[in-house]
């Protein structure tokens, strides 16, 4: 093996840590030509689960490898939010019966197409964030969806954000708080979620930071989430959700007017005016 190739595999070692994904659109960036990586993967330093993805072989691939990839190589603003963020920070009701996920993301941009065709079980659903009153950042190159090199990821979290390590490596993988994670689960009712999953969900809230939650409360752009958040928080004596409804109750967050149907014939909340189902166990 020459130096220079010897030195260019050192470099794609220190490039692409191992597990992680890589598009071709960023290795080209990285100056790895195509041709250099075709001879990669037919000596079998490179494997393609993908087309238009690369990766180092190595463990088999997770769906946390490529959340990781996105987030902290590729610069994606995406995180783990909704049910999977709830479920992974220990608030999911239902025991899980197989070892397949869904793994609900939420984007400010497009994902790359290649997600959809990786060779893994879990599946992806993505989502499009415009729940929260957030700046959509800008793109220099709109063909690959960086917002920034990888170098400058660690920026300031946005609202309701936090990072978990993940693997043997610790790689950090950025999730809702429990608090995001609600209210976007909330905005999924009725299409996605049922009313009687969220509030056994919201049953199991007992930790909640009561700060945290108006303060997403203030930039949450759905009244029927907010609504729904506070009929069903409402039900219970979590020490948080008082000075939640009490901040509610002096306008201080916006609910909008009128009336919000949510099921047919459903039973009105009376302070929050929105449709619930008539069982008793999510009831105002």
């Amino acid at each position: 093996m020459s130096i220079a190739k010897h030195s260019k595999l050192n470099s794609l070692q220190r490039d692409l840590p191992e597990g992680f994904l890589a598009s071709s659109a960023w290795l080209k960036k990285k100056n790895y030509s195509d041709q250099l990586l075709k001879k990669y993967r037919d000596a079998g330093w490179m494997e393609s689960p993908a087309r238009g993805v690369y990766r180092r072989p190595g463990p088999p691939l997770k769906w946390q490898h490529v959340v990781a990839s996105l987030q902290n190589l590729l610069a994606f603003p995406v995180h783990v939010g909704g049910l999977t963020a709830l479920e992974i920070q220990g608030y999911g009701h239902f025991v899980r019966m197989s070892g397949v996920m869904t793994i609900h993301l939420y984007s400010l941009v497009r994902l790359p197409s290649w997600l959809a065709k990786l060779p893994l079980q879990d599946k992806f659903v993505v989502h499009r964030e415009r729940l929260f009153d957030e700046e959509e950042p800008e793109f220099a190159d709109a063909g690959i969806n960086v917002a920034r090199d990888a170098s400058a990821h660690a920026t300031p979290l946005r609202a309701g954000l936090r990072q978990i390590v993940w693997g043997e490596y610790d790689r950090p993988i950025t999730y809702s708080t429990a608090e995001r994670a609600m209210l976007e689960l909330l905005d999924e009712v009725p299409q996605r979620q049922s009313v009687e999953h969220a509030a056994l969900l919201m049953q199991g809230l007992a930790d909640l930071s009561s700060s945290q939650v108006l303060a997403l409360l203030a930039v949450c752009r759905s009244i029927k989430a907010k609504r729904l958040f506070l009929a069903l928080a409402s039900r219970h004596r979590h020490h948080w959700v008082a000075p939640v409804v009490e901040a509610a109750d002096r306008g201080e967050v916006e609910l909008g007017k009128g009336k919000r149907s949510l099921v047919p014939g459903g039973k009105l909340h009376p302070k929050y005016l929105i449709t619930l189902p008539e069982e008793s166990d999510v009831r105002g």
